[in-house]
């Protein structure tokens, strides 16, 4: 439907979005090592060792013991760090890019990262549940992510995202626009499409958990539906007067979508 670009939202409470960052380097580098870098046996041993297998966890089906890694509770965020190919991976952490600094920003670090394994977790919960017969391993980050997507939502709707529509067209459009319709389709994916291989019961699973959780995991005076857009340092003119600057700060909108704080 759509693909993040960048949103004009810089951060308010911290330097740096540093568990944003790890996350990505760690899927990177978990992807390299499972991926491109693994022999065929090698990748399908992390996936079945690591990935989260419904019928395993719901106790229909045993896995070989020669494929435990980790003990199946474990499964539930081990699998949120495995991708299957490049695009799987560069769209998840895209959408972590794009999105997550603001939602670390509002929460905190150890929050955040407790936050994003939580969601993962929903996911495979809301994906075993859906699926309980399944011996299919999940893998992938989708399940954190859309509910780091439904923090954002939460946190930012009037900020102005820039999207690419339909692959073709970029846009600057206030958030709760195509982060509402993304989510919308997933609810609507998982009732009419049950048997395809994406797993749409795991991305609701952590929309849901991410919509519940930022209520509690934002830091003390963080607003929900926050309706300021910030103008970004980088793009404010050299000649407008601090006072001016302030008052862009609280509450005016920017010129444009660069320059958020990184």
């Amino acid at each position: 439907m759509f693909i993040p670009l960048h949103d004009a939202n810089d951060l308010k409470h911290i330097d740096r979005q540093y568990v944003t960052i790890a996350l990505i380097v760690i899927n990177v580098l978990i992807w390299l090592v499972t991926g491109p870098m693994a022999s065929e046996q090698t990748a399908e041993a992390a996936i079945l060792g690591f990935g989260y297998i419904p019928a395993v966890a719901f106790q229909y089906a045993d896995l070989d013991p020669a494929f435990v890694v980790v003990p199946e509770q474990a499964t539930y965020l081990t699998y949120a760090f495995l991708h299957g190919d490049f695009w799987h991976l560069a769209g998840n952490m895209l959408f972590l890019w794009v999105f997550g600094d603001n939602v670390e920003d509002a929460m905190g670090h150890l929050r955040f990262l407790a936050f994003y394994l939580a969601c993962a977790a929903a996911g495979a919960l809301a994906h075993g549940l859906v699926n309980m017969g399944s011996e299919a391993p999940l893998i992938g980050a989708s399940g954190a992510i859309s509910g780091v997507v439904a923090a954002y939502l939460m946190l930012h709707p009037k900020v102005r995202v820039w999207v690419l529509v339909l692959m073709r067209i970029p846009l600057p459009l206030p958030a709760v626009i195509p982060l509402l319709l993304w989510v919308g389709q997933q609810f609507l994916m998982l009732a009419i499409d049950r048997e395809g291989t994406t797993s749409w019961g795991a991305h609701v699973g952590g929309i849901v958990a991410g919509l519940v959780l930022v209520v509690f995991l934002r830091r003390t005076g963080v607003p929900l539906f926050d309706r300021t857009i910030v103008t970004p340092r980088a793009v404010r003119p050299r000649s407008v007067p601090a006072i001016q600057a302030t008052r862009l700060d609280a509450g005016g909108e920017g010129p444009g979508p660069w320059g958020k704080g990184q």
